[in-house]
């Protein structure tokens, strides 16, 4: 690998990380104001004009903020538990494409290829995103374990247990655009779709398990059973302020986000808009219409999520685990099997 090859990772790494913290940080914002538009409040207008420095006050807020720490905890645990939360959120974003890879990405000035994706040629891109996605429950675990408070405890136990029924029909949602595009590289989806369809018309069951397990591995409502305040106060995180409390918020949001590109990805055709894009528009002003269109996408479905939390209410714990074993879980088969069965019949 050349220098400059090096230097131009590096460059995609902290263009992703500055992007993806400020989207987080103004998320929040767009959250707070859903928030108040649902119960009919204003939301945050002080700081700045409509608000737009509050993200900037909230931040310094966290980082000035007295960082206690409990006596009674088991210090190492509690201190790496919000690393693990950001770090298995932020290098999950090293697969996902953001734009146009291989052939329709655009050229540098050496007639180099610039992929709109800090880990380009990863064949197995949706394995790796699931792989390293299910890392986050050790945060959310140890977090509880360490606290050494009964409020914790229970929301990390909630969690191990919701994260891990629900990353059973996670998983197998795919599989249906799996069997269909015979392929696990996220951009060789998206081309097929270019090709074909949205991946949402011929797995609208697959998409429909994917959006409701998406939900429940980002604990957002209605499933943040793990840090029900009415019934654990604050759930895992009770014990934590400060920076350490912002790294799990920062955390749940950027797994928000990566969900909604993976969707986008998966059902909704990534960059493509039939008859307006293909992959045969090469160069950078295809690229960066392609980039935005992506972009686009990904908003309208965080904007949904939002919309989602301060519509529904949460579930009860047992009725949470009886949806996904009891209903997702044999959907999902029912879906892989017909779709195995279609393919087999189609393709073969």
């Amino acid at each position: 690998m050349t220098f400059w090859a090096i230097c131009l990772i590096v460059l995609k790494i902290g263009v992703v990380v500055g992007v993806s913290q400020g989207a987080v940080a103004y998320l929040i914002l767009v959250e707070r104001k859903v928030a108040a538009y649902a119960q009919d409040r204003i939301g945050p207008n002080r700081a700045g004009p409509f608000g737009l420095l509050q993200p900037l006050a909230d931040g310094a807020k966290m980082i000035l903020k007295e960082d206690v720490i409990p006596s009674y905890v088991d210090k190492p645990l509690y201190i790496l538990a919000p690393a693990i939360a950001i770090i298995a959120a932020m290098i999950g974003f090293a697969v996902v494409p953001f734009g146009p890879v291989g052939a329709t990405a655009p050229d540098f000035l050496d007639g180099s290829r610039i992929d709109f994706q800090i880990a380009p040629g990863i064949d197995i891109g949706i394995l790796y995103v699931f792989a390293i996605g299910s890392l986050g429950v050790y945060g959310v675990v140890l977090a509880g374990w360490a606290s050494n408070n009964k409020y914790s405890f229970l929301g990390g136990i909630r969690s191990s247990a919701q994260l891990i029924s629900y990353e059973i029909p996670l998983g197998m949602s795919i599989l249906g655009m799996v069997l269909l595009t015979g392929s696990l590289d996220l951009n060789s989806i998206i081309n097929w779709q270019d090709s074909h369809v949205w991946g949402i018309v011929v797995q609208p069951i697959g998409f429909l398990l994917f959006l409701i397990s998406g939900f429940a591995e980002t604990n957002r409502l209605p499933f943040d059973l793990p840090e029900s305040e009415q019934e654990l106060v604050g759930g895992f995180h009770t014990e934590y302020s400060a920076m350490k409390f912002g790294m799990f918020f920062l955390g749940e949001y950027l797994h928000v986000i990566t969900v909604s590109y993976l969707i986008v990805i998966l059902f909704f055709g990534g960059w493509d808009i039939p008859f307006l894009l293909d992959q045969t528009q090469t160069g950078w002003f295809w690229a960066f219409m392609k980039a935005s269109v992506m972009l686009g996408k990904v908003g309208m479905l965080v904007f949904f999520i939002m919309w989602v939390r301060w519509t529904l209410p949460r579930f009860r714990y047992d009725t949470l685990m009886e949806l996904a074993w009891k209903s997702l879980i044999p959907l999902a088969i029912v879906n892989f099997i017909a779709t195995a069965a279609i393919v087999q019949l189609v393709y073969s």
